[in-house]
């Protein structure tokens, strides 16, 4: 529960061992001389394994206005954070326009505009999110959406339909999609990138019906609110 101080470590002392490891280094008389070898802090740990599909918009829109290259850095970075402080967690990446395909962590240094598509099949994305998520044995399973954007297209019997503004038969199967998601307990929490009102309101309704989360963001925090938020549901503090 408790582990010697190191370098680099939060300064969260437990004072009880703490003074005992001074007693037991230099027992003396009042006042107690304390070194830093003495410290013993608290140690914060994931109580949980969580699996995670993060859901990328490779929309035209997303390359257009240049918000796939700070949604990129983002994926990478929560990656990075996960294999260095969370290892037996699992993060999937999924690229969604037209269709939604699984990317690894590699290919996404070499998408650049030339890979874009009209569309946002966030159905498709949900379907595929489900499907990884089954093979998972985790407690925690979440789904991170990032997108600019309300659904604009969806597959219905092995066809692409696509259309904007959007169809209302697209809001209806995206929706039934994320009551299928919530009825497997994954948690859906949505990044949006642009406040228009067809966007707001879609991401309205499938937060109410899935119970997650959604946030605003700008491009230039939008890294610093999804780290945040893994983070804080991760930790758990061990007495």
């Amino acid at each position: 529960e408790t582990k010697k101080y190191e370098w680099g470590d939060d300064l969260d002392l437990d004072f009880q061992k703490t003074l005992m490891n001074a007693l037991q280094r230099n027992a003396t008389k009042p006042p107690l001389k304390l070194s830093v070898e003495d410290f013993e802090v608290n140690q914060w740990h994931a109580a949980t394994r969580t699996a995670i599909v993060l859901m990328l918009d490779m929309s035209l829109s997303m390359f257009m206005r240049n918000y796939f290259e700070a949604a990129k850095r983002t994926t990478i970075a929560l990656d990075c954070l996960i294999r260095s402080q969370f290892p037996k967690d699992n993060l999937y990446i999924i690229g969604f326009s037209q269709y939604a395909r699984v990317i690894k962590k590699e290919e996404l240094f070499y998408v650049g505009q030339n890979r874009y598509e009209h569309g946002t099949n966030l159905q498709h994305g949900l379907m595929l999110a489900a499907k990884l998520l089954a093979k998972e044995g985790a407690t925690n399973k979440q789904i991170i959406v990032i997108t600019d954007g309300e659904p604009t297209a969806h597959i219905e019997n092995g066809d692409i339909y696509f259309g904007y503004p959007p169809s209302l038969r697209t809001m209806q199967l995206t929706l039934r999609e994320v009551r299928n998601v919530t009825k497997k307990g994954i948690v859906i929490n949505t990044f949006m990138l642009d406040d228009s009102a067809y966007l707001s309101a879609f991401v309205t309704r499938m937060t109410s019906l899935n119970k997650g989360r959604v946030f605003f963001a700008d491009p230039s925090n939008l890294g610093k609110y999804i780290l945040h938020d893994y983070i804080s549901k991760k930790k758990k503090f061990i007495d």
